[in-house]
């Protein structure tokens, strides 16, 4: 992967899409989440006809505010790592912990609460609402478990009709390493987008 990736919500759309480009804008994944999913089940392609079956993103119970989420390689199987929202921790600022399949552990954080609350208040808005993208760019940090450093961080980056984020990784190890953040990042903008 090419650094920073540019993440693209389509806001007119039912279901919500995002589309992930790297630095070359070369499409790197496509994920579309299924409507009315009592348990979440997220996949994610390499091409946006959904031929190519890179990943899958699973929750292992029904709508809990503490569930965890385990991502695995749709060819092989192998689980890469799981994504855990911190429960009521996560009720004001969102909180989620990363455990890698090698036992390493990351922390991802939101930045700003006011930031992403006044971005949802004002999104809701009509008319004005279109443009709130414009002002309020919510972003969240993923640190190692005992560092304060980021290893990588993602912007809300204006955009009109479309949510645009922006992820940069300044400190990304290795491939497995990029791999699994990315794809818990997917997860946690598709989680968070619900909140505003």
């Amino acid at each position: 992967m090419l650094f920073p990736l540019e993440l693209r919500f389509k806001i007119l759309a039912l279901a919500s899409q995002i589309y992930v480009r790297d630095a070359n804008e070369t499409l790197v994944a496509y994920v579309r989440q299924k409507l009315f999913k009592l348990k979440e089940d997220v996949v994610v392609y390499g091409d946006d006809a959904q031929q190519q079956v890179l990943y899958r993103i699973r929750a292992d119970r029904i709508i809990d505010i503490s569930a965890a989420y385990a991502i695995t390689d749709a060819e092989s199987g192998r689980v890469l790592g799981t994504l855990k929202r911190h429960g009521m921790r996560s009720f004001w600022r969102a909180h989620y912990e990363i455990t890698a399949a090698t036992g390493a552990t990351y922390v991802v954080r939101e930045e700003s609460v006011w930031v992403r609350v006044l971005d949802g208040l004002v999104g809701q808005v009509p008319v004005v609402g279109m443009f709130a993208g414009y002002v309020f760019h919510p972003a969240y940090r993923v640190v190692r478990a005992g560092s304060e450093s980021p290893v990588m961080r993602i912007v809300k980056t204006p955009a009109l009709f479309e949510g645009r984020f922006r992820l940069d990784a300044p400190a990304i190890a290795g491939e497995e390493e990029a791999e699994l953040l990315v794809l818990s990042t997917l997860m946690i903008l598709l989680l968070e987008r619900g909140r505003g």
